[in-house]
Parts: C-alpha cells; structure tokens; sequence
C-alpha cells in the first residue's frame, strides 16, 4: 500500500509522481537554451520514463534522447536510441558530444564515493549541460526498501531485513551475501555531497511535507558557457 501510493512512478495519484512532474519543469526549461532535436543523454533511464513525461507535460520540440545502461533496452519509439555503458567512464562520448546530459536516480547506484565523483566528472565532461536527481540520504523513508530510517541500520541489519522480508521495490533476497551486496550498493547522498560532485550546479531541493525528498543539481548553457 505505501509503494502505491508514496513511491510508484506508473501511478498518476502517487507522491513519487507527482513530485516527478515538478523537477522535470527544470529540464523543459533547460530545454530553451537549444534549437531541436535536442541531443539528450539518459544515464541509466528508461524508454517508458520519457513516453510518459514528454506526454504528460506535452514537450513539442523534438528530442533525440540516447538511454545509457550497463544492458541494453529495447525501444520501439522514434528518437530514442538504447546504447550499453557505465556512467563511470563514457569514453564512447567526446567533451560536449550532447546537448544536456539527464540522469534520474541513478548515481547513488554506481558504487563508492569514488565511484560517484566519476560518474559525476563525465557528466559535467560530455554535456553542455546537465540535470542529475538523487534521493536525499536524510530523507526518512529510504526510498528503495521504503523502510523509515533503513539507510541508517547496520549493513548486517539491513542484509537481515532484506533476507527475510520483502521490502520496497525488492523482493526477499533469501541469500544473505547477496541480500548484504545489494543493501551495500546504494550509497544515498546528502547536500553536501552533491554540491561537492557538480561545483558548477544549482541545486534543486524537492521537499515533501515540508522535509527534502530529493535533489537536483542542475546547470544550464548560459551557465556552463559563463564558468568556462
């Protein structure tokens, strides 16, 4: 019941929804900066993801988007291109190859610290401009096991939740050196971490009853062309 109503992005009633609807005016505005087709660069997104938004908020100019993942998914619609990758080294990709560089809730999956500050240097390195959410490691409810202050229990407790219940988006990892992999991959991240990741971004904070959900670090054109 709370995944549907709090976190599922196929509802149209659910928080994750709507609050999904807000952040994504701050890419429609990015979207002025360029002339169409806009080359958008997708890391670790979905097909089903920008059907639905590009519909809901009934985007006009034309994008060409490329989908960015460790395997590659199929896509059917016209603009969309599904390429096999790792965020952590995009050397496929020249400096400023596309437009804007887009990733929704992605980087807090990549691995360490380290990990994260790659990610984050080939973002900023291959887009003129980028638009990078990630969940708000204070936030209460962690939101992949959607358990309340989950990201703060031991790794050994969180293996034990994860191998004997089914939590959040995750069914029960009955393994317990798996179960302890997968808790130990999430690495959420604060303010702080994110101003550190993009120095040159702004940072959106997306607040739900009054407490940060998530944030955006964000950073347009016109601003990446004055900081250079």
């Amino acid at each position: 019941m709370l995944r549907k109503r709090f976190a599922d992005n196929t509802s149209d009633d659910s928080v994750a929804t709507r609050l999904r609807r807000q952040r994504f005016q701050i890419l429609v505005t990015m979207l002025d900066d360029f002339s169409g087709p806009v080359q958008i660069l997708d890391v670790g997104g979905r097909p089903q993801y920008w059907a639905s938004m590009t519909a809901e908020l009934r985007i006009e100019k034309p994008l060409h988007v490329t989908l960015l993942n460790l395997t590659r998914y199929p896509v059917s619609q016209p603009g969309f291109t599904s390429v096999v990758g790792d965020g952590r080294s995009m050397r496929q990709f020249t400096d400023r190859q596309f437009d804007i560089v887009f990733s929704n809730s992605t980087i807090e999956h990549v691995g360490t610290a380290d990990d994260q500050a790659r990610m984050a240097d080939e973002v900023r390195r291959v887009g003129k401009a980028y638009y990078v959410q990630t969940p708000n490691r204070y936030f209460p409810i962690e939101p992949h096991f959607l358990f309340p202050f989950f990201q703060f229990l031991p790794i050994a407790v969180r293996a034990w939740l994860v191998s004997h219940f089914e939590l959040g988006w995750y069914k029960r990892i009955r393994d317990t050196e798996k179960a302890r992999q997968e808790v130990s991959s999430i690495r959420l991240l604060t303010r702080n971490d994110v101003e550190q990741l993009f120095p040159d971004a702004t940072i959106y904070e997306e607040r739900y009853a009054g407490v940060v959900k998530s944030f955006v670090a964000h950073c347009g054109l016109s601003a990446r062309a004055g900081r250079a």
